[in-house]
């Protein structure tokens, strides 16, 4: 996961960016409290029928055969083939690969009464060669499948993150005078003007620009692919400087997941 002029007498314009050094809100490493995470409320499309495997909601949304082998997808920036398992009527996995490494993996296990799904993961698709995010989570059933079909499809909400590793949930910022410098334990980072123009996001495949900018202890990033916006990260710091309230917000699949971080 991914993340941010004045007009002033020349004395002001002289101590400004010691100033910002010394007082920016947004200074320091930061991690997200996972006891306090508002997931979104649209639900994520899969169908397993006939052979045939689709996430309709991804973006963009792909269909594969289920046969367990290496089937082609297009369009993923993290991945260029996808493998479905159909371990039981019950249970998938999906082995990602990007040039014929894995890049990610993916348990999805349907309870007994069709009404959950605990998903458990590990993804290394932007971990430039680090460890690899790893989580679980579970998923309450909104709209069941079509008639026999697999018990993995239909429309399915996340509603848990039971876990997921720290490297998924840490970043710092550094600011210096106007600018802003952003690092995490997964290899993602940029520097960027405040209120400037796009630069690039180092180590992440899926996004090719960030721009950002403050309005007093609020930051906003937005990330683009493309020259197309994709997300939009922002991070309000409380007064007491040491909490914040945060949301991201996926612009294509239109949700927005929101939760409180810690100054570390």
């Amino acid at each position: 996961m991914n993340r941010m002029m004045l007009l002033a007498p020349l004395g002001a314009l002289l101590f400004a960016p010691f100033a910002a050094i010394a007082q920016s809100p947004f200074d320091g490493t930061w991690k997200i409290d996972m006891n306090k995470v508002t997931l979104p409320q649209k639900p994520d499309v899969y169908l397993l029928q006939n052979g045939l495997y689709s996430c309709k909601t991804c973006t963009p949304a792909y269909t594969v055969k289920a046969d367990g082998a290496d089937q082609p997808v297009t369009g993923q920036p993290y991945f260029d083939t996808a493998a479905i398992k159909e371990v039981n009527d019950h249970e998938i996995q999906e082995t990602d690969k990007k040039a014929g490494k894995t890049v990610a993996t993916s348990d999805i296990v349907v309870s007994p009464d069709g009404k959950t799904a605990t998903v458990t993961f590990t993804d290394s698709s932007a971990t430039n060669g680090g460890a690899p995010v790893q989580g679980k989570g579970v998923y309450t059933l909104v709209t069941k499948g079509p008639a026999g079909s697999h018990a993995v499809s239909g429309s399915w909400r996340r509603t848990q993150l039971e876990s997921l590793s720290d490297n998924a949930i840490v970043w710092t910022y550094k600011v210096s005078g106007n600018q802003i410098t952003m690092t995490n334990p997964t290899g993602q980072s940029y520097t960027a003007k405040f209120n400037g123009p796009d630069v690039p996001m180092k180590g992440d495949p899926g996004i090719t620009s960030v721009s950002v900018k403050k309005m007093g202890n609020t930051f906003e990033e937005t990330d683009k692919r493309g020259g197309k916006v994709i997300g939009v990260f922002k991070v309000t710091v409380a007064a007491d400087g040491k909490t914040a309230k945060a949301s991201y917000t996926d612009t294509g699949q239109k949700r927005t997941t929101q939760f409180d971080a810690m100054k570390q």
